[in-house]
């Protein structure tokens, strides 16, 4: 069974690793293009770009996916089935291609939360678990017929990045499963079936990231780990963008002002929320590099 793949991060790597180390032919990978990057502007390949080099796969990078040059390549590929995962929205004339059709791994348990920020919304919103699904794709986003999908947990302490790396691990076997079965034709399809507690993981902007010190301190500290290590919750400080990367939570009487400090000026920097403070363990201010705490407050008077 030819396969081409579609993805660009990390998360996408693994699945593309472990779809090679299974023995499937790849007839192409296709990422996004190279981006300028750094102070320097250098052309930035994906991370599934580089695996797909280094391995010998053939690359394609379309600017546009309706492109007739890139649809005229994608079908000369003569693919069986095509797998998405963490790529863009595609156009019907590229999902509807392969007679086997075209399945994504997303990173939740459709159809709860749909979008392009699963991971980190499921964490924001105090889940304690998450998983990830396979599904063929359809014409509105992540609606489409699930094949399997796989329940993981969240501890309490778990940031983004933490269920990024369980999911992409577990994603990763399931997609194998999953390609598996659909090449033997041993599969059921399962309409998603939705009802009114739905929840959504639309795109995350920058003022989604600034910390409302009103807010409980519960909701403070799960929007710092579902927003760790990237885009990263911030506060401000002496005028100035302060990111938040770890931290612990106290549940207790603040006895001064919602985003109110104390500190020893030594060991302890902490804000205060709603009916709680928020611990910095570790932390990025504006102009310099991400350091511990107690660095911070060793080059900072407070």
């Amino acid at each position: 069974m030819r396969i081409v793949f579609m993805g660009t991060p990390d998360f996408a790597v693994a699945s593309l690793a472990a779809l090679v180390d299974a023995g499937f032919e790849i007839a192409a990978v296709v990422t996004a293009a190279d981006k300028p990057a750094g102070r320097g502007q250098k052309l930035s390949e994906s991370a599934v770009k580089k695996y797909a080099v280094e391995n010998g796969l053939k690359v394609l990078q379309p600017m546009k996916l309706k492109d007739p040059e890139f649809i005229t390549t994608l079908q000369a590929l003569h693919a069986d089935l095509q797998v998405v995962v963490a790529f863009r929205m595609l156009p019907e004339i590229v999902w509807n291609m392969p007679p086997k059709g075209t399945i994504n791994l997303h990173a939740s348990l459709l159809p709860q939360y749909r979008g392009a920020a699963p991971i980190n919304h499921a964490i924001i919103n105090g889940e304690t678990e998450s998983g990830v699904t396979t599904f063929f794709l359809k014409q509105e986003i992540d609606t489409g017929d699930v094949i399997e999908a796989r329940k993981v947990d969240i501890a309490e302490t778990d940031t983004a990045g933490d269920l990024h790396d369980k999911l992409m691990a577990v994603g990763a076997g399931l997609l194998v499963e999953t390609v598996k079965a659909i090449e033997k034709g041993d599969f059921k399809e399962q309409p998603q079936e939705i009802d009114y507690d739905v929840k959504h993981a639309p795109k995350i902007f920058k003022d989604f990231c600034k910390i409302d010190w009103n807010q409980p301190i519960k909701t403070v500290y799960n929007l710092v780990r579902g927003l760790s290590p990237y885009p990263t919750a911030f506060t401000t400080l002496n005028d100035k963008t302060l990111k938040i990367f770890e931290a612990d939570m106290e549940v207790k009487e603040t006895g001064i002002v919602a985003g109110g400090l104390l500190t020893d000026g030594k060991t302890f920097l902490k804000f205060a929320a709603k009916d709680g403070f928020l611990k910095l363990k570790n932390l990025q201010y504006e102009g310099k590099k991400r350091m511990t705490v107690e660095e911070f407050l060793r080059g900072m008077r407070l």
